[in-house]
């Protein structure tokens, strides 16, 4: 047998690596969230849901950033998108990190829409995630300071140096100098290509602990394995178009928001005897974060579907409509029209509002001004947009505050 030191600088320390069966309670979590993102948003019409998608973006960025411990509203995501950063050095560094998160989550969908998004779980890929997030990213944010050590972190790079090597609280990740090796290796295991459909989806689990285990950036790794686990997701047929996130999910828990840590905490645990499985670590644990995290997968599929709920959602613009005073009742003809058709050209809202020409183009202009109408250029036509002014109307519990 080989010393302590050997076997946890060995690559099969993340063993088991996947779960080769599913017991039935994940075979029926698994099936139930295989059937519900598929329904989900599947009767908006395909401009609606990409525009939904941008807003479910903004709130993924909002909980992953959340997760981290910095509380940066969607507001401030929505100005930074904007290139409106605050004053404040801290808060324009958060607003960076949201708007990058934002742009390299939006890139990732792009190519799952085109079918051209790569393996997510290649050393490639990931290595790409975390190059994209950093790429704007001033020197401050890039400087990581320990205890005895202060270096700048290279967007895109592994730890390779000793001054990477790093405590995770209570776990020690692999040395820095095995990282190459390891993440070589979580690329074999989790290559999706090799794995049926129910495969896949428990894999984006286990894939998503394993790679924090390893923890092959000096830092960002938190951010980076939530957007492999959103681009597995995509890749294994249960993202539904980016209509749902994962980072609620994590950031909310099931019981209260400590479920996070708790259970990323348990599925570090050792083997625990013989019959726990036959590789390193605790199969048990390993099924039990599995289970927990498709629960968090299936539940935030449900609340965003019925979000989106076409009937739902078009009668909280109506209600929108009515409470707001810059809006006149006809407006709501108009929002209604491009929930369901998608867009239409402003020469029609006459037509779907039954006011005079220049009525109706008032009526226009003022849902336009409001942010929930809005188009690529001047006479291009119209479809909805979401504006962080208007969340906690149409969107309710989305974020804390509503």
């Amino acid at each position: 047998m080989g010393s302590a030191k050997d076997q946890i600088e060995s690559t099969s320390r993340i063993e088991p690596a996947r779960l080769e069966e599913a017991p039935e309670a994940i075979a029926d979590v698994v099936a139930e969230l295989s059937a519900a993102s598929a329904v989900l948003g599947s009767a908006l019409h395909p401009t609606t849901a990409a525009n939904l998608a941008a807003l479910v973006r903004i709130m993924n960025t909002y909980y992953s950033n959340l997760i981290e411990g910095h509380d940066t509203r969607p507001r401030d995501i929505e100005r930074a998108l904007a290139g409106n950063f605050d004053q404040d050095e801290e808060r324009r560094n958060l607003q960076l990190e949201a708007a990058a998160h934002v742009r390299v989550q939006t890139e990732i969908d792009h190519m799952a829409a085109e079918d051209t998004l790569p393996e997510p779980t290649s050393t490639e890929f990931i290595r790409w995630v975390h190059r994209e997030f950093y790429r704007d990213a001033p020197e401050e944010m890039l400087r990581i300071t320990g205890i005895e050590t202060e270096f700048l972190m290279v967007p895109g790079e592994w730890r390779t140096r000793p001054e990477h090597d790093v405590a995770v609280g209570r776990h020690i990740p692999p040395s820095s100098d095995r990282v190459e090796d390891f993440m070589q290796y979580f690329e074999v295991r989790y290559r999706l290509a090799d794995m049926g459909r129910a495969a896949r989806i428990m894999a984006i689990a286990a894939a998503h602990h394993r790679l924090n285990y390893i923890h092959p950036f000096p830092d960002g790794n938190g951010r980076v394995s939530r957007l492999v686990s959103h681009a597995m997701a995509l890749k294994s047929g249960i993202g539904a178009h980016g209509l749902w996130s994962v980072s609620r999910g994590l950031a909310r828990g099931l019981e209260s928001r400590g479920d996070y840590k708790k259970l990323m905490d348990h599925a570090d645990m050792p083997r625990q005897g013989a019959l726990d499985g036959r590789g390193n670590l605790s199969q048990r644990a390993l099924t039990e974060f599995t289970l927990w995290f498709l629960k968090v997968c299936l539940e935030q599929v449900t609340f965003m579907s019925g979000l989106f709920d076409l009937n739902n959602l078009g009668h909280r613009l109506d209600m929108y409509t009515k409470r707001s005073d810059n809006l006149k009742p006809e407006a709501a003809r108009l929002l209604h029209e491009a929930l369901i058709r998608g867009q239409f050209e402003r020469g029609e809202a006459a037509r779907i509002t039954g006011l005079p020409e220049r009525t109706a183009r008032r009526v226009l202009n003022d849902v336009v001004s409001d942010g929930l109408l809005a188009s690529a250029s001047p006479k291009a036509p119209v479809s909805l947009r979401f504006p962080a002014a208007s969340l906690e109307s149409l969107f309710p519990r989305l974020y804390p505050e509503t």
